[in-house]
């Protein structure tokens, strides 16, 4: 990274950790309700971090170059960890790590060359259990009643911004895109359309979405579990007959229009 990239870098980061510790005021509302849910459908496991900041961001470093922010859904059972506290390290990561991997070309490395976000930091062993672990806060007019929306619009408008800025100081060949990956909850009245919304608001600000370098290298795509994101994106290829790189970009912005118009 250019020093004033790092620059930037350490200023989100810091922003983002120290508000992970001022939402951390929750917790205790927070764990019975991640237990509660989860007890229905899944395996018993200990919650350990309830709002997670991102640790594998201390691991970049200035040498590191940026290619990619990814943005995932919320830490689920391993990220959550005491010991882990690291976004995309079950098996969606080991899927997302070795599709890079496995294409050289595209030069790339998961762990090195990319930015890991989540729509929220807040953990729950399901993405889709996040939505009744929002109503029960309501229900119970909890102080951390509004938590999942404002830790949303909170990482919309920091993860934009952020893009924006790291790519205001790159060469239009280098430009970092921004991948949203998973977005089934980003339809209808998914529990991250505020998410959607916010973002959005950030890229068209000045109402010059054409023009605007950052949302042109923003792309939508499945999430990396269950494989999603390769047997979509290898179903297109083969009925397009197109290379990977194009493939990509075509593919990111069908998504991208899909879910944003």
């Amino acid at each position: 990274m250019k020093t004033s990239q790092w620059d930037i870098f350490q200023n989100f980061k810091t922003e983002f950790k120290n508000q992970c510790q001022v939402w951390q005021k929750y917790s205790a509302e927070l764990i019975p309700l991640q237990k509660r849910i989860a007890f229905k459908d899944t395996p018993d496991y200990p919650i350990e971090t309830p709002i997670v900041y991102n640790t594998s961001l201390e691991e970049l470093t200035k040498d590191s170059q940026i290619k990619l922010i990814i943005i995932a859904d919320n830490p689920g059972k391993s990220e959550q960890l005491q010991v882990n506290q690291k976004y995309l390290i079950g098996q969606a990561g080991k899927i997302a790590e070795n599709f890079f991997k496995n294409n050289p070309e595209l030069k790339i490395d998961f762990r090195k060359n990319t930015i890991i976000l989540n729509k929220t930091p807040i953990h729950s062993a399901k993405t889709n259990h996040l939505s009744k672990i929002d109503s029960l806060l309501k229900i119970n007019n909890s102080h951390a009643k509004n938590l999942i929306l404002e830790s949303q619009l909170w990482m919309a408008k920091k993860t934009a911004q952020l893009h924006k800025d790291l790519l205001s100081f790159s060469e239009q060949q280098n430009f970092p895109q921004l991948w949203l990956v998973g977005y089934g909850e980003l339809k209808n009245k998914g529990i991250f359309v505020p998410y959607k919304k916010e973002l959005f608001k950030q890229y068209d600000s000045q109402n010059q979405l054409k023009n605007n370098p950052a949302w042109n290298n923003v792309f939508v795509y499945q999430h990396f579990s269950m494989n999603r994101f390769s047997i979509d994106l290898n179903s297109y290829m083969t009925k397009n007959n197109l290379d990977l790189t194009s493939a990509l970009k075509n593919l990111g912005t069908i998504h991208k229009n899909e879910i944003f118009f």
